[in-house]
């Protein structure tokens, strides 16, 4: 009886160690410090290409040098850098066999200001068949660095126009992938293209902690740190602030970065990242998934609008395409006893899952979930100059920063890997 009272004196004893070292690391303070930072009017609303989000791009690398971390790959900076390219089409003419080819039946993904391909261009041939998924085949091959002409079975016509969202803006490339919508194999093809070509510079903020005994393999805590930038004024306010949106889910990732650098016991490589440009296509999730072995990646924690309380109050939040894997279940598993409570997302007929920068590793397989609070059925600052610091409750904000670490414990340590996302069943 005495050595089990020492026990229990023992875990009581190292239970509030525990509870005292996250409370100095992550509080309140710190999370308003960096909160207001990344939300004020000096950063112009983030939006990419402007001054503003390299001004917030400056402030986050600052942050991560701060509290210790490594860069990616060893690289000079914090920055991962990379180019798009913004084309627009001038004109597209050419023929597959005897089928005349235009806008309406032909789609190409190119960098090259003059495109002329035939069939003695070395092209190879993919095809998407009826009934697969037309817009997950289409990226996989325009991810897959190859030049490639691709034929659409013609069962598509109503959503082939649909392919030009790939054209919007894309990586420097020295790739080109023409579709053609046809049900035959055309022996003979010339396609023949034009597009105004504008080279754009983007940058994620991407700072590393190395694992001890698995450093292969990576655990990925994410958020986006660009927004909407400035608009007409709205009483006398232009400044998209951006604060929960995701200011809120930066602030968060900056924190875990401090917490889980000082506490020192991750045996997995943690990755914290910034992304950029999420508002416009989530092309730096993009991007950094083309830098990263994705088997290698264990599980992803993305954060997004945490600053407001959820629709079951304070200390929660839901986990969007929380039935695609068990890393829910073991978040909830390592929250026993904390009095916080993680939900599956209450609002799947608004498609969350896919519309946040966790989609872009879910789609190779990764547990990749979106952690938020957000009820988008009503938060009436979503996309306002409203949304603003003050409008934030800044101490269950500071209480799931918090939740999060503890939840991913297991999971930093090595100890559990969630079950990997069933890419076939994504829409």
């Amino acid at each position: 009886m005495p050595s089990f009272n020492l026990l229990l004196v023992f875990l009581v004893i190292t239970h509030l160690s525990f509870c005292q070292q996250i409370d100095k690391i992550i509080n309140k303070n710190d999370v308003e410090r960096v909160e207001k930072a990344l939300s004020s009017d000096e950063m112009s609303g983030r939006k990419t290409f402007t001054p503003g989000i390299e001004k917030a791009a400056g402030f986050i690398a600052a942050e991560f040098k701060a509290a210790g971390l490594s860069t990616w790959n060893n690289s000079e900076s914090f920055r991962q850098e990379f180019k798009l390219i913004r084309p627009r089409l001038v004109s597209l003419s050419g023929t597959a066999d005897k089928l005349p080819l235009s806008t309406k039946n032909s789609f190409v993904i190119t960098t090259l200001p003059v495109l002329r391909v035939n069939h003695s261009s070395g092209f190879e041939k993919a095809k998407i068949s009826a009934g697969a998924n037309l817009y997950y085949e289409a990226n996989k091959y325009i991810q897959s660095k190859k030049n490639l002409l691709v034929l659409v079975d013609t069962g598509f016509t109503k959503n082939f126009a649909g392919l030009s969202r790939f054209r919007q803006q894309i990586y420097q490339s020295d790739y080109t992938v023409a579709f053609i919508l046809t049900n035959t194999d055309p022996a003979e093809y010339l396609i023949e293209a034009v597009h105004d070509i504008t080279p754009m510079n983007l940058a994620n903020v991407v700072g590393i902690i190395p694992g001890k005994t698995k450093k292969n393999e990576y655990v990925i805590f994410s958020g986006h740190y660009d927004h909407l930038g400035t608009g007409m004024p709205i009483n006398n306010d232009s400044i998209f602030n951006g604060a929960n949106d995701d200011a809120a889910g930066i602030t968060a990732v900056i924190m875990l970065a401090r917490y889980f650098k000082e506490t020192a016991n991750n045996e997995r490589t943690l990755v914290f990242a910034a992304f950029t440009a999420e508002e416009i296509g989530g092309m730096g999730s993009q991007y950094f998934s083309r830098q990263l072995d994705a088997d290698k990646a264990v599980a992803m924690f993305n954060i997004e609008m945490i600053g407001t309380d959820s629709k079951w109050g304070k200390n929660s939040a839901y986990i969007t395409g929380y039935e695609k894997t068990d890393m829910g279940k073991i978040l909830e598993k390592n929250l026993d006893g904390t009095g916080f409570s993680f939900y599956p997302d209450p609002y799947p007929q608004q498609q969350l899952f896919y519309r946040s920068d966790n989609a872009t590793l879910a789609r190779l397989g990764v547990p990749a979930h979106t952690i938020s609070t957000s009820k988008m059925d009503a938060e009436k600052f979503y996309h306002t100059v409203d949304d603003e610091a003050e409008t934030l409750d800044l101490d269950n904000m500071t209480m799931i920063i918090k939740a999060i670490a503890l939840s991913a414990r297991t999971i930093v340590n090595g100890k559990d890997a969630p079950s990997r996302v069933d890419v076939q069943q994504l829409r």
